[in-house]
């Protein structure tokens, strides 16, 4: 008997199905590190262990996009191994800080499948829980992806697609950021000075700089979170398939907007949910990535005076800056972008 596993394809898939996720994973202060190195992120919140304390933190906290790679690493084996492509996320809400030294694991349950026209391939829907080593949670998300049949005459395993929130209610945002002494932050530090009250519906923000992808960085991020999608790595196959090389993880992009981010939004130190996004357009090596945003909506959060929320739309672009805020020509995208990301952070008041 075969010791190794081809991994799943859509026919094995069963709506109610809960798949527990090996391997369970300790984050360390070397994860951050490495992260860091890759993406250059510079919030102040998860760069200092003494800005996060006198904040309100009991120490740095884990980075939220981080700590979503590692989550969604996890769910690979199990749901995207022999997938074609991730197509979205909704419904993502972080629930508790994560630090260096916990434990993080994942379940799935799968909640949705549809088999495609051509019979080849289907879409799986699977709502993901991340626990710490306490089983509490500390992230929840939707996410679709299509997913290779492996015998296109198999019936379909079921044919239901969920209906699934646009965004998340703002009352339930804030279960992973503490009460924040605002008199103890320090703006200087931050590097910006601008408040939740400096935000306005409307406002379009240029990001400015861009980073280019290096293809060793890539496949470093990406094992990093044990992700193990072959088509990251395996340039042997890559070349035999649609794109002829390896494609770069769609995470990778979203860490990469978010750290360019900083400039404009230095001072949105936590990622609060993820209304839903979409991976545009693949990246390869070798292409520079730039971000804009938009300030879709502002609300106040029950019982907090400390921190308000800004639902955000970041695009990615690939080669191409962003002065003109690149998006959409009627229903169709700019050639250029990557990523569209709808998206709640947190700002001091």
């Amino acid at each position: 008997m075969a010791k190794t596993t081809p991994g799943n394809f859509f026919e094995d898939f069963r709506i109610g199905e809960v798949i527990r996720h090996a391997t369970p994973r300790t984050v360390t202060t070397g994860d951050v590190a490495l992260y860091i190195g890759l993406f250059g992120a510079r919030f102040a919140v998860q760069s200092s262990d003494v800005f996060a304390k006198a904040i309100g933190y009991a120490r740095s906290p884990i980075d939220d996009l981080l700590v979503f790679h590692i989550i969604f690493g996890k769910t690979v084996p199990d749901v995207s191994l022999n997938a074609v492509a991730n197509l979205g996320y909704a419904n993502c809400c972080f629930r508790a800080p994560v630090y260096p030294g916990d434990t993080l694991s994942a379940q799935s349950e799968v909640i949705g499948l549809k088999e495609n026209s051509s019979r080849k391939t289907g879409i799986v829907y699977v709502r993901t829980t991340g626990y710490n080593q306490d089983q509490k949670p500390v992230l929840e998300y939707v996410r679709w992806v299509m997913v290779h049949k492996r015998d296109q005459s198999a019936p379909a395993p079921g044919d239901h697609v969920p209906r699934l929130p646009t965004a998340l209610d703002p009352k339930v945002l804030g279960e992973a950021c503490p009460p924040i002494n605002t008199s103890a932050y320090d703006y200087t530090l931050a590097g910006s000075p601008y408040k939740f009250d400096d935000y306005a519906v409307g406002e379009k923000i240029d990001h400015v700089d861009g980073l280019t992808v290096e293809e060793a960085e890539h496949q470093i991020a990406t094992r990093l979170y044990q992700n193990t999608a072959r088509i990251h790595f395996d340039l042997f196959s890559a070349k035999q398939g649609r794109f002829g090389r390896r494609l770069i993880y769609g995470g990778h992009v979203i860490s990469l907007a978010r750290a360019l981010s900083f400039s404009g939004l230095g001072n949105a130190f936590h990622v609060a949910a993820i209304n839903g996004g979409r991976h545009v357009a693949p990246l390869f090596a070798g292409g520079s990535v730039f971000a804009w945003s938009e300030v879709l909506a502002k609300a106040e959060l029950p019982g907090r005076a400390d921190v308000g929320a800004l639902r955000l739309r970041t695009i990615a672009t690939c080669d191409k800056t962003c002065a003109d805020f690149p998006y959409k020509t009627g229903e169709d995208y700019d050639p250029a972008v990557l990523l569209d990301l709808d998206y709640w952070v947190l700002i001091p008041r």
